[in-house]
């Protein structure tokens, strides 16, 4: 005896094959398919956003790229565990070995008043936790970053690639030499505090090139400066005063 299926049991039969095809492809796709998850994806993305507008917005920092690098690199990342509660706030915060992370407003003010471009080269005398070397990689091109701590430069060389900054390279020594074989940088960017402005570090900025360093006395109210090179002439800007820990020499 021939069972003829009915029109109803065929669709449902095609269904079910289709359906199971396509399981299976969601199960390979998710088993091997890396997520493309982006740093703006990481854990507490409202505490950046309101520290961008509530802190750097509202001082004064219009620039696109800065704001958005300042939204997308997870800041509780680059501080000690003691500190990762406080991480978005108005301050700067401890690192260890004597040194800080700057307060978000100065590390974004730094960057913007570089006038960083894509394709440009910057160097970073200061690595400390790696966060302002973070915010300059998610705008330019290479970053180039000193630590004269070792600790630190270790800890923030392993944090960067662990967060997928693979643009930003981590040196140990005295930032006050720069970094000469990677030169000329278009920028220049000093996270301590020195009493004149390092001559190799001028030597190694590029043609129409900014540096921001701050200008002072150890542990007192130093003046941040922002340092111009055109046509081979150094100019200098006085920008407002701040504090930073004492640019150290070995």
């Amino acid at each position: 005896m021939i069972v003829k299926k009915s029109p109803n049991f065929q669709f449902l039969l095609k269904t079910g094959f289709a359906m199971f095809h396509k399981s299976i492809l969601f199960i390979i796709i998710f088993l091997f398919v890396k997520p493309a998850f982006t740093h703006a994806q990481l854990p507490r993305q409202t505490e950046r956003n309101q520290m961008v507008s509530a802190q750097i917005e509202a001082r004064g920092v219009t620039d696109p790229a800065t704001l958005k690098a300042m939204r997308t690199v997870p800041r509780h990342q680059f501080v000690p565990s003691g500190e990762v509660s406080r991480a978005y706030q108005d301050s700067p915060l401890p690192i260890g070995y004597g040194q800080t992370i700057s307060q978000p407003y100065i590390v974004a003010y730094m960057t913007e008043v570089i006038q960083p471009k894509k394709n440009f080269k910057v160097l970073e005398i200061g690595t400390g936790s790696g966060y302002q070397a973070a915010v300059l990689a998610e705008i330019v091109d290479k970053v180039f970053t000193i630590e004269i701590v070792k600790e630190l430069g270790e800890q923030a060389a392993k944090r960067l690639k662990k967060l997928g900054y693979d643009n930003v390279q981590v040196k140990i020594a005295d930032g006050y030499h720069g970094w000469p074989e990677h030169g000329p940088f278009d920028a220049i960017v000093v996270t301590a505090a020195a009493e004149f402005i390092p001559p190799p570090l001028i030597e190694q900025l590029a043609e129409g090139g900014k540096m921001v360093i701050p200008i002072g006395s150890p542990f007192m109210v130093q003046t941040l400066m922002l340092v111009e090179k055109k046509n081979g002439k150094v100019k200098t800007k006085s920008l407002f005063p701040v504090r930073f820990v004492p640019f150290t020499r070995n």
